[in-house]
């Protein structure tokens, strides 16, 4: 995602200057800044008297209003004004669409800004309070959510899906907890995933005050046991699924209180899919995906938090580790296939140990946070969203962490037999990445049979062997990349006409 820039009002007086329909603008303008601010509202209103623009219900990318730029740009003038203006003066949002007012004048208020007649992607809340995290206006959770034939035809890719077991009475379990990490500020917005939630509508609603300004959230109401919603959410497409419980555990048996979380994995894993969807476009063409799906459950990246560490012997079939072995020394905790509650005491302790532990810990786990956001936050207020200022936007210069391919690129050179040491060295010299681990396939061999499944091996030693399959944990620095201007030929061609 672009980086927005502060539009000051002396840059909108700039634009209107180029309006050749109204001259006068400017220079009225200019004589109106000692007026009241109802005086300025109403040469809002001289500027641009009657706006008629059509209604925008979903979510877009943020420089999509830039791509849809009108063909008189000076047309834009009043708009930006009117902002300006509004956003001084906090008013009630209006119950109708429509933005004229009884009076035939432009609706005033910041609530019209979060109203669907006003493009909200045009303003410059796109952060929170404190540009940590990702913000948009708040949404009705009845707008996110999907039927099963909506989400099987929004042919979702590369998402993350919440498999959600809950009934309407279970206690809260915080899932902001686990969707704000996803939507840090140090992420553009493209690269920020689509999460969909499976699961119980009654009570994710009450989970929903505190993710209804997240943005690129979706719920279906269903059942993770459910293949056909599964299917609709196209789990074999997706990046990441995690399988979570609130239901309270039974006090006879605590050994059952994961049960519906294997049942889940396990049946994800029987699953198979074909390696292409039957859906056509309007054309007749198929769709093009980004990525062919996986064709076998098994190979669905996923993983299942568990609250007993001893059920972790029941999520893979083909595990033949002793029952008694402890949790992080399981395959599926080395594959990352399964987390359990209890590695968050071990955090804690590591953090009263060792005090610079807990930055990293932090960016790891919460993607971030500073003592103003974690006040906000113990306070339950929540996310608030701010206008960027030159403070907020710094947060947002901050590691993240990344994986990085040794088969191509920079760093292959070091895949093909390097040594660890020598990666560490030239990653944090030359690129400014801090590498913390690796990420292996389980069988290195070429067989037909080999799993594909991968395992974590953090911090190796300095004599350590690389593969060229082999991926890279790190922390990288944030990457601003470039601020979107508007091209001077096309702004040219409208003044000139």
């Amino acid at each position: 995602m672009l980086r927005f820039r502060i539009n000051t009002v002396l840059s909108i007086l700039g634009e209107i200057s180029r309006e050749r329909d109204d001259p006068n603008a400017m220079r009225n303008h200019r004589n109106s800044v000692g007026m009241t601010m109802m005086n300025s509202t109403k040469q809002v209103n001289k500027v641009k008297p009657n706006v008629n623009r059509a209604t925008n219900d979903s979510l877009s990318s943020p420089n999509q209003p830039y791509n849809q730029r009108s063909q008189e740009e000076s047309a834009y003038a009043g708009y930006h004004l009117a902002y300006e203006v509004k956003k001084l003066m906090p008013t009630s949002r209006a119950s109708a669409g429509t933005n004229v007012n009884n009076n035939g004048g432009l609706q005033v208020g910041i609530a019209d800004d979060q109203a669907k007649d006003f493009d909200f992607e045009k303003t410059e809340m796109k952060y929170d309070s404190t540009g940590m995290f990702h913000w948009s206006p708040s949404r009705n959770l009845e707008d996110c959510i999907l039927d099963r034939n909506q989400a099987a035809m929004t042919v979702l890719n590369g998402h993350v899906v919440v498999c959600l077991f809950a009934d309407p009475d279970s206690p809260l379990i915080g899932l902001r907890n686990l969707v704000m990490p996803l939507r840090a500020s140090n992420f553009h917005y493209h690269e920020l995933k689509h999460v969909v939630i499976v699961g119980s509508v009654d009570y994710i609603r009450r989970e929903w005050k505190m993710l209804q300004n997240l943005p690129k959230i979706s719920v279906l109401n269903g059942s993770p046991l459910s293949r056909a919603d599964l299917r609709a959410v196209n789990v074999n497409l997706c990046d990441m699924c995690c399988i979570l419980s609130a239901k309270v555990p039974s006090n006879d048996d605590p050994t059952l209180a994961d049960k519906e979380a294997i049942l889940a994995s396990l049946n994800i894993k029987a699953m198979t899919f074909d390696d292409t969807i039957g859906v056509l476009s309007q054309v007749g063409s198929p769709i093009v995906l980004q990525r062919r799906g996986s064709v076998y459950g098994a190979n669905v990246p996923m993983i299942t938090e568990l609250v007993n560490d001893s059920n972790v012997q029941f999520l893979d079939q083909d595990d033949d580790d002793d029952p008694d072995t402890e949790l992080y020394l399981t395959q599926p905790f080395a594959c990352g296939t399964a987390f359990a509650v209890s590695v968050l005491d071990s955090l804690m302790s590591t953090t009263y140990f060792n005090q610079n532990a807990l930055t990293l810990i932090r960016s790891l786990i919460t993607g971030g946070a500073t003592p103003e956001l974690e006040l906000i936050l113990a306070e339950g207020a929540g996310l608030r969203g701010g206008y960027s200022t030159a403070d907020s936007l710094s947060n947002r210069d901050r590691c993240r962490v990344g994986q990085i391919a040794l088969y191509d690129g920079p760093l292959a050179q070091y895949g093909e037999g390097g040594k660890y040491g020598d990666l560490f060295v030239a990653a944090l010299k030359s690129y400014g990445m801090l590498c913390i681990g690796l990420y292996r396939f389980r069988d290195t061999s070429s067989s037909c049979d080999a799993s594909s499944k991968r395992y974590v091996i953090t911090n190796p030693p300095d004599d350590f062997t690389l593969l060229p399959t082999d991926q890279v944990f790190v922390l990288m620095q944030f990457d601003p990349g470039l601020e979107y201007r508007p091209s001077r030929g096309a702004r040219g061609k409208d003044d000139s006409s």
